[in-house]
């Protein structure tokens, strides 16, 4: 179960401070991710829930990493992220496009945060 504990205010975006069966970790939500997020109608909630229960993860441009996750049986939550110095994930930006396109379905996980 994924509880959000705190949100902390910083200059790059938001730090989501989240416990998960009793293990915590920080993940920073950049302000493009915020930006992207409400333009795609895609609440922060669900968008922390595709990073940490992903249904595939596939490796992006710039050793980033992304997390897919459908929703609403044609569509899919790509969550783009990185680690920081610390190896807290920093999602750099959000895309809701439909499924078909990037999808692979085959259970491929090039990373896990909660691995």
């Amino acid at each position: 179960m994924l509880t959000i504990v705190k949100i902390e205010e910083k200059e790059r975006g938001k730090v989501y401070h989240i416990r998960i069966n009793k293990k915590d970790t920080e993940i920073m939500i950049t302000g493009h991710a915020i930006d992207r997020s409400e333009m795609w109608g895609v609440d922060m909630e669900r968008v922390i829930d595709a990073l940490i229960y992903p249904e595939e993860v596939v490796i992006g441009h710039r050793s980033r990493y992304i997390a897919h996750k459908r929703e609403e049986e044609e569509h899919l939550i790509r969550a783009v992220y990185e680690y920081d110095e610390e190896r807290n994930p920093v999602v750099i930006t959000v895309y809701f496009p439909y499924a078909e396109r990037y999808f692979k379905g085959d259970g491929t996980y090039a990373d896990k945060i909660f691995a």
